[in-house]
């Protein structure tokens, strides 16, 4: 299939911060995919919390089902509207790198911390990951990604840390951060991509959970539609297949309003390229009706499943864990690996070790340090 004027073409990226000659089977974006599949870091998101801590249940999602999730939507989406799917791919997989153990609430313990210090952002700590932490090539640290990608990566950027990358990089992946510019289409079909999955996930481990129940969710709009139309055509369904069968529906009525959606904004504004893109207002989009359909849902879920009593419980106990651990390692760099504890910016050395960690080696080292249990 071919490529719309307005995709990301490979052919046409605007490369890497170093040069790398082609490689003879792959494009720009394929090499990109497969080098974030192969990262140290990719490998951990399968022990990183989304919602629900890891060993709390197998079947809760991970950050890697996650990014999963998002890679297979972005691609049902890209196929139709003829955009890059391989980009939406590593796009996809590579956003969540940055993630802290404990989801949300490693996240917040880190930025209370670094405060100070520049503070903490998941997104730019999945561009740090891919420009620097990463450490798998004798010529240059990081994963050496195109542009394209990078710019992908960075999904939010405060504006004070969106200068300082501006600054070491002029006119590179922060750059639209500082002039209001936007992405291309295959990043801001991401953005919504992984918007799409965490919310028909979220209901799906939040009911397995115990926390919720579907009869709770019957009171959002865009849930109970679908509810009622799986069981006028399946009078007899009852239990999880109701649920699953309801999320199903959600899904691919989202899926294809973002088609219809963004193909209506495409027609209006007709951008000639990639380029004229990141000068138009945000094209891919829900229609009015999804979007406030869909930010009910997520009102919902905030309040009744992020908000819950375990989840902050856990959450609060989490972020526990992470501050001692910052200031054990703080006070004694020595306990962190070499390349870490020698570095002179102490802070973001130990940020950036603390955020690579998974759920379960970050209790295991805060047992370590501080003499305490976790107790679950």
């Amino acid at each position: 299939m071919s490529l719309a004027p307005y995709a990301s073409d490979p052919a046409m990226s605007r490369g890497r911060r170093h040069p790398e000659l082609p490689a003879p089977t792959r494009d720009a974006f394929q090499r990109d995919r497969d080098r974030i599949v192969h990262s140290t870091a990719f490998r951990r998101l399968v022990y990183k919390t989304q919602v629900f801590l890891n060993h709390e249940g197998d079947l809760f999602r991970t950050r890697l089902t996650h990014s999963l999730e998002v890679a297979q939507l972005g691609r049902s989406v890209a196929r139709a509207l003829r955009l890059n799917e391989d980009l939406v791919e590593a796009i996809a997989l590579a956003h969540d790198l940055g993630h802290t153990p404990f989801g949300h609430a490693g996240q917040d313990a880190l930025d209370d911390r670094m405060r100070d210090h520049g503070g903490f952002e998941h997104n730019l700590q999945s561009l740090r990951v891919v420009d620097e932490l990463e450490h798998r090539y004798p010529q240059y640290d990081g994963l050496n990604l195109s542009f394209e990608t990078r710019e992908g990566i960075l999904k939010h950027c405060s504006h004070a840390n969106a200068e300082r990358i501006e600054a070491a990089e002029p006119g590179g992946v922060a750059r639209r951060f500082c002039d209001r510019t936007q992405p291309g289409l295959e990043a801001q079909l991401c953005n919504l991509a992984d918007e799409i999955a965490y919310n028909a996930h979220d209901i799906d481990d939040g009911v397995r959970s115990g926390l919720i129940s579907i009869e709770r969710l019957s009171e959002v709009a865009l849930f109970d539609r679908y509810r009622r139309e799986a069981l006028a055509e399946y009078p007899q369904l009852h239990g999880r297949r109701v649920l699953y069968e309801t999320i199903r529906r959600m899904l691919s009525a989202q899926v294809y309003d973002v088609i219809d959606a963004t193909r209506g904004a495409l027609e209006v504004t007709a951008p000639a390229d990639a380029d004229a893109v990141r000068r138009a207002t945000p094209l891919v989009l829900f229609s009015k009706a999804m979007r406030s359909e869909s930010t009910d849902l997520k009102r919902f879920l905030f309040h009744n499943l992020y908000r819950h009593e375990r989840v902050i419980q856990t959450a609060n106990q989490a972020q526990g864990v992470v501050r001692a651990l910052f200031a054990a390692y703080f006070d004694a760099p020595a306990e962190m690996p070499e390349g870490y504890g020698q570095r002179e910016d102490r802070h973001r050395a130990v940020a950036d070790y603390i955020a690579g960690m998974t759920d379960r080696f970050a209790i295991r080292e805060y047992e370590r340090l501080t003499g305490r249990r976790w107790v679950e």
